[in-house]
């Protein structure tokens, strides 16, 4: 598969210091190359969305490895007919990963990984393996593994007291957990490790990592991506799912069919909502 327009994604856990130069820096490479999306700097490490022609995606690559902090940064790559981001925004932030524990550092503890052929082989097989969905409700509703558990949390920083209230019987049983590109599950899995769960794993490369890997098998739906395509299928092309202009939920193509959805409007799950404003598209 392939396209004029290149879509990477990546991101690695690990204690930077001069977060204002780096920024500076990196605004600079991004807009030289011509690329757009975003970049996350933060003390305890680097998270990027980018997307634009291969030649400029390879120079962005050539940066990064230029610094040895992001050497061997594993990618994410897909590919698209239109540019998917606006505009090129690179911001310094406390986490590239907000949950707001200070003492949860990935670059010092996570969990261990599982490589996606052999969690499929797992669910080849049937073996007794909770599968925890680590994503925001919204997220789910988009597509998630067949039977995975759903924590019902509207943001990642719910995610610890969601896991508090996991039956006890959990935390000496196989859990394997997941996000969208597996950056969520290097923090969920200390968090997770901490509150007394002893047999915790993360998909390596998340669901997009999944896909590539092995495709959508034991997955129902579309995965959620936080840019203009809004989901992705298993074969990592762009879907029909869009998003209300006015509460930002993903909708499938069923719930554009609603009466309730008036596109730049409403939708059905902004209807008698006193805090939804409807905006205009960019």
């Amino acid at each position: 598969m392939s396209g004029p327009i290149t879509n990477v994604a990546g991101y690695r856990f690990v204690d930077l210091e001069e977060i204002d130069a780096l920024q500076a820096t990196f605004r600079s490479v991004c807009v030289d190359l011509g690329l757009k999306g975003t970049v996350l700097i933060a003390p305890e490490g680097i998270n990027f969305f980018l997307a634009g022609v291969q030649a400029s995606i390879d120079g962005f690559v050539a940066h990064l490895e230029g610094d040895v902090r992001f050497q061997g940064i594993p990618l994410k790559v897909s590919y698209t007919a239109y540019q998917p981001f606006n505009r090129m925004n690179v911001r310094k932030k406390n986490e590239i990963i907000s949950v707001g524990l200070d003492h949860i550092r990935p670059v010092e503890w996570t969990g261990e990984e599982i490589e996606p052929t052999a969690f499929k082989a797992m669910l080849d097989r049937g073996e007794a393996v909770h599968v925890l969905d680590t994503r925001n409700d919204y997220e789910l509703r988009v597509g998630t593994f067949t039977n995975a558990i759903d924590l019902d949390i509207r943001t990642f920083r719910a995610f610890p007291e969601a896991v508090s209230r996991l039956p006890e019987s959990m935390k000496g049983e196989p859990i394997v957990m997941f996000c969208t590109g597996g950056i969520r599950c290097e923090k969920a899995s200390a968090i997770m490790m901490e509150a007394g769960f002893t047999n915790v794993k993360q998909l390596k490369g998340g669901i997009l990592g999944y896909f590539e890997a092995v495709g959508g098998a034991h997955w129902d739906g579309d995965c959620f991506v936080f840019d203009q395509r809004v989901a992705v299928n298993p074969s990592l092309e762009e879907t029909n799912v869009v998003v209300c202009f006015a509460c930002r939920e993903p909708l499938s193509e069923e719930e554009q069919a609603s009466p309730d959805y008036v596109l730049g409007e409403s939708c059905s799950y902004c209807l008698g909502r006193s805090d939804v404003v409807p905006i205009s598209g960019e």
